[in-house]
């Protein structure tokens, strides 16, 4: 139980399991003062009575507050919230402190949500967006203002309106040719965007998308800038925003490619980073993100982007994090059949059993190697060839008895074993033979959403599967 005193704001608050600041601070406070704790013991105390009752405290800082200034011993806060006092008095009287100020704050946000969610609930975001606007002809003070913004939007994209919106456009026109300050701007953008289907929509209608395509074009050197225009370019073509139920995605998608040349502008930028994984990887999984159509997924062969890919994951096999995102932007291209055939073609299906026997021990590598040699094979008999001469198959099956618990695993597995025997019966024995059916039941018994996969699977391999009635009609009639 909480102990009484300064307490009742929690008892409101606990029917959805949070609570505010105050309320937590209230708390260690009451344990310091009238149960004579140490510090660390009290906040110890605190946290351990309110998670012990579901208490959600991701947005509450776990600190005791510090006394903001000598004179007043009385006057306790945290230190991000000391940190936006200072910066609004020394905006209030364009102090020079400012950008000392600006950075101290940009600190205290970086140390975790709970800080930059306590700052926005004291008005941090209008502070800081003023700070941006004043700066706009000082480069250094605009940096730091925009490092500042970027610090407190990470995580909270409904901070942005209207003002902020325009501020950020503008800024992004004006500094275009300095690659630092677009960087930053661009940043901001994408902090806004995440989750976030109603910024997402209003800054494309603003003319985002040009300004993220042509940052790429002309900072083609910049490793950075290219590396964030790409994410935020990404990000755009989310549809992660649970309040929203259709959002936009789709439609984006298809700007950055037929109205910014997206994809040349990206296969290009992937040529003037052949050593820098960090960049590379970001650019795959934002091809992968844009191959929404049948015509594109040609477009990117045409532009000599499937050939950069295939020699990119031949000589990248030990960067698990990049062999991650090229598994993952072959599997998008190979949604056209023609690419298929040249992404096999091009040795596609052996590089991609050898990353997943090199990175065996990865669940998600090998997830998306299954995933990737699945679309090859599938309606493609010839390709299905292939796959099992390179030992795709005993990968497949390697990977369901490394990752038993990874329903993804699983249920990919069992669409590329279905995916090989579906039109050429000749390799069921082989694959029941490396152990086929017992790993295919375990995946079934183990995960629900395996049902239809796994029972598709068995039926094509030939094996005697328990088709399960969800309804007869024989316990009773719908008639009264």
């Amino acid at each position: 139980m909480l102990r009484s005193g300064g307490v009742t704001n929690a008892v409101a608050v606990m029917a959805k399991r949070r609570i505010i600041q105050e309320t937590f601070d209230a708390v260690v406070r009451e344990n310091i003062e009238e149960f004579d704790m140490e510090g660390s013991e009290a906040l110890k105390e605190a946290i351990e009575q309110f998670e012990s009752q579901g208490v959600d405290l991701s947005n509450i800082v776990k600190a005791v507050p510090k006394v903001s200034s000598e004179e007043n011993a009385e006057d306790q806060t945290h230190e991000v919230l000391q940190a936006l006092e200072s910066l609004k008095t020394a905006v209030a009287s364009s102090s020079a402190s400012v950008l000392e100020d600006l950075r101290v704050f940009t600190q205290q946000c970086s140390l975790g949500f709970a800080q930059r969610y306590l700052a926005a609930q004291k008005e941090a975001y209008p502070t800081i967006l003023a700070c941006c606007q004043r700066a706009a002809g000082q480069k250094e003070t605009l940096s730091v203002a925009l490092a500042a913004l970027s610090a407190l939007t990470d995580g909270q994209p409904d901070l942005l309106d209207v003002e902020g919106r325009e501020f950020l456009i503008g800024a992004l026109t004006a500094h275009q040719t300095d690659a630092a300050l677009s960087c930053l701007c661009i940043r901001v953008v994408r902090h806004c965007c995440l989750k976030h289907e109603s910024n997402r929509q209003d800054l494309v209608k603003a003319g985002m998308l040009p300004l993220l395509t042509a940052s790429i074009t002309r900072h083609i050197k910049h490793p950075e800038v290219v590396r964030e225009a790409c994410v935020a370019l990404r990000v755009m073509t989310f549809d992660d925003d649970v309040r929203v139920p259709f959002g936009h995605a789709h439609e984006h998608a298809k700007m950055i490619v037929l109205e910014h040349n997206g994809l040349k502008i990206i296969v290009e930028a992937a040529k003037a980073h052949p050593e820098s994984t960090a960049v590379l990887s970001e650019l795959c999984a934002t091809l992968s993100r844009l191959a929404v159509r049948n015509e594109f997924c040609q477009d990117i062969v045409d532009l000599g982007g499937l050939n950069f890919i295939i020699s990119l994951l031949a000589d990248s096999l030990d960067f698990q994090e990049l062999v991650k995102q090229v598994l993952s932007a072959l599997k998008a291209i190979a949604g056209n059949d023609d690419v298929k055939d040249a992404i096999v073609n091009a040795g596609g299906a052996e590089l991609i059993v050898m990353a997943m026997n090199r990175h065996m021990a990865n669940a998600q590598v090998c997830e998306h190697g299954c995933a990737a040699l699945c679309v090859l094979a599938l309606r493609k008999p010839n390709n299905c060839k292939v796959i099992m001469e390179c030992g795709g198959a005993l990968a497949a099956l390697q990977a369901m008895k490394t990752h038993p618990a990874e329903v993804n695993v699983q249920k990919q597995s069992c669409m590329l074993l279905r995916n090989l025997v579906a039109r050429t019966r000749d390799f069921s024995q082989l694959i029941l033979e490396m152990g086929a059916e017992a790993l295919i039941s375990q995946a079934l018994a183990a995960h629900r959403d395996c049902g239809d996969v796994g029972r598709a699977a068995l039926r094509d391999l030939g094996c005697q599967v328990e088709l399960r009635e969800l309804w007869t009609g024989k316990k009773g009639s719908l008639s009264h």
